[in-house]
């Protein structure tokens, strides 16, 4: 008998949602309230362009894609474009320990981050806005509160601190990704963007991991799996190639066979004609 056991330590983030907002700014506008926060803001930026200084940093351009923080007690101003004023949705919020969160990912730098737009991070984070304007729930309050952690969590994974850490997760999301393709290529609808939906990670990213790690692209590595099996069942089995392209992920031997012809340079029934007069 197996057993595992493991107590965890009390990993308590410890917060919640304020308000939220969403708006296309007139030229030139600029908050005049107080611009020392006593709380956390997030604005994305949907389209436009505008200003951005944090106290005690140079002021940078920012535009559609990009997203910044107003950090609790730390002054901050923004001004939309003159010319192609920005529009951003925004959402606040506090918490004991986001701070310490911040502190372990890039917002912690400069506060703000560019073209994030195809990140895990800014998935989750539209994601949570969105349901923010669901009706008022057990349901609702309990999706937007898992979405939260979400978020936080991809901001972790997707911009941390430290190209060590980073290192860290890029082999641990490889590992991810290699067990996924491993246990569902005998399914037809396995994909790279199955794949990517199944990580919560861009199509870029994925495609960049694999590589650095293996040198072929995610759709070159699920192939060569479906290949490699293909010719085991070939070599040992007396299965015909209608079936074998069934249980290496093809819907149709035509399809499987082309496949396998540009892999290997040889129709299945070729290739299992010499793999068997070979033996």
């Amino acid at each position: 008998m197996t057993v595992e056991y493991r107590q965890l330590k009390k990993q308590n983030i410890d917060s919640n949602i304020l308000f939220y907002g969403q708006e296309s700014c007139a030229p030139g506008y600029f908050y005049r309230g107080n611009n020392v926060r006593s709380n956390y803001v997030i604005h994305y930026i949907l389209s436009g362009r505008g200003t951005f200084a944090p106290a005690g940093q140079a002021p940078v351009s920012l535009q559609a894609g990009d997203l910044f923080i107003l950090p609790k007690g730390v002054a901050c101003f923004y001004q939309a474009d003159f010319d192609d004023p920005w529009s951003y949705f925004w959402v606040g919020m506090s918490g004991m320990q986001i701070g310490k969160i911040l502190q372990n990912s890039k917002l912690s730098d400069k506060f703000y981050l560019r073209q994030v737009q195809d990140s895990g991070f800014y998935k989750s984070l539209r994601q949570l806005f969105h349901s923010l304007h669901m009706r008022e729930s057990l349901a609702s309050n309990m999706l937007t509160e898992s979405l939260l952690y979400q978020t936080f969590y991809q901001l972790l994974v997707d911009y941390p601190t430290g190209k060590r850490q980073q290192s860290g997760l890029a082999d641990d999301y490889f590992i991810a990704a290699m067990t996924f393709l491993e246990d569902n290529f005998g399914d037809p609808a396995c994909s790279v963007s199955e794949l990517c939906q199944h990580l919560g990670l861009s199509r870029s990213y994925v495609y960049n991991l694999f590589k650095n790690k293996t040198d072929l692209s995610p759709q070159q590595f699920l192939t060569k799996l479906r290949m490699e099996r293909a010719k085991e069942l070939l070599s040992n089995s007396d299965l015909n190639v209608q079936s074998i392209s069934h249980f290496v992920g093809y819907n149709d031997s035509f399809t499987f066979s082309k496949a396998f012809k540009r892999h290997q340079g040889l129709s299945p029934k070729s290739w299992r004609q010499i793999k068997n007069a070979g033996n």
